[in-house]
């Protein structure tokens, strides 16, 4: 289910986490070669997908939901 980002914060080990408007929050790394988000390295950056819809996979899990791994270049 997709829900807007309201927020960021770094977790216990420097990672990106996106808060998001439902109350749950889900990871933003950047870890090339595997994912790359290189906005995520950059207040400017993040502060560009607040607003931005991604997928909670809380949400789903909650309304039991599965949920398909799909990769998005542009997040």
């Amino acid at each position: 289910m997709k829900r807007t980002i309201t927020g960021f914060r770094e977790d216990d080990e420097a990672h990106w986490v996106a808060e998001l408007e439902c109350g749950h929050t889900r990871h933003v790394r950047h870890n090339p070669p595997w994912v790359e988000r290189p906005w995520v390295l950059t207040e400017a950056g993040r502060q560009g997908f607040i607003g931005r819809a991604i997928e909670c996979k809380k949400c789903d899990e909650e309304r039991g939901l599965t949920t398909e791994i799909t990769v998005v270049p542009d997040l």
